[in-house]
């Protein structure tokens, strides 16, 4: 090897030893200590980083509910007398926040507001007026509109059926609502479409078979006096146990016996069938008709 080559070889070596040592005294510098040589020529000192760490729950801090927020501003407007947006807003917690804490009493009110409506002969909404014609009959009226003859013996104020004139006026009001049947709640609720109506709680709940849900109809309804079947206008069937039979199921929905009453007439609270109170029975028999719609919903609510 000549002596050149060599010189320029041990240059080489020389200028990248300086390279290295020149960036590792500047990381010395800038970024952290590398102690040793390096601390001995440039004696610094770094202030050590922050840890970023995620803050822990605080107990002492109130959980969050926008529902219960919607639901307070509901109640403000009730009382300021604004029951269109108070409404809303009830609706808003029940189909958006059902899981709120302010849900239960939100349906609750929101389920009074709607059956004034629905129950009022000066409410017209989602209500018609129909004129008697010669030879028409109670029974013929209710199928031609989708009503029951409850209804319409409720909103006109009539005790019995008897006697239609030509010319007449009656305030008819079609039931298409759908009826929401949660077992593991004990809750039955109504809906007209996908807004909620009301909802009803369960003293006796048993889907029996249906335990993968059922979708079905209301296939029957009458008032029930022992073995007699009663239909409206017929005596007694104000005081007659309501019951609603089940298209496709030997479920039915009614109301339950009177306290301390169980098994009397048949009525017992007991075995496969949804169970109400009997006031709460008397108000759905002026809403729910033959066809209505039913689902039980057995998994989840």
């Amino acid at each position: 090897m000549r002596l050149w080559t060599l010189i320029k070889l041990v240059a080489g070596a020389v200028v990248l030893g300086i390279t290295v040592f020149t960036g590792l005294l500047v990381w010395h510098v800038q970024m952290e200590p590398l102690g040793g040589v390096f601390s001995m020529l440039v004696p610094v000192q770094f202030d050590p980083k922050p840890v970023d760490t995620l803050p822990t729950a605080d107990a002492s801090l109130p959980e969050i509910d926008p529902g219960a927020k919607v639901f307070e501003k509901a109640r403000e407007m009730i009382a300021l007398g604004d029951l269109a947006g108070a409404r809303e807003r009830l609706r808003n917690v029940v189909s958006i926040y059902p899981r709120s804490k302010a849900a239960p009493e939100a349906r609750r009110i929101l389920g009074e507001m709607n059956m004034d409506d629905l129950l009022s002969a000066s409410n017209m909404e989602g209500k018609k007026i129909h004129i008697v014609r010669s030879g028409e009959s109670f029974l013929g009226i209710a199928a031609k509109h989708d009503t029951s003859l409850d209804c319409i013996m409720y909103l006109n104020g009539l005790m019995d059926l008897k006697g239609l004139h030509p010319g007449e006026e009656l305030i008819l009001m079609p039931l298409e609502l759908r009826v929401l049947v949660e077992p593991g709640r004990k809750a039955l609720s109504l809906w007209n479409g996908g807004k909620f109506v009301k909802e009803y709680s369960l003293l006796h709940s048993d889907a029996g078979n249906a335990k993968s849900g059922l979708r079905t109809k209301i296939a029957s309804k009458a008032g029930m006096a022992g073995d007699r079947r009663l239909t409206p206008g017929m005596p007694d069937y104000r005081e007659a146990t309501k019951v609603f039979t089940l298209e496709k199921s030997t479920l039915q929905i009614r109301s339950a016996a009177p306290s301390g009453e169980a098994g009397k007439d048949g009525e017992d609270s007991s075995g496969p069938g949804f169970h109400l109170s009997v006031e709460d029975a008397e108000e759905l028999s002026l809403l729910l008709r033959p066809g209505n719609e039913v689902e039980i919903r057995v998994a989840g609510p």
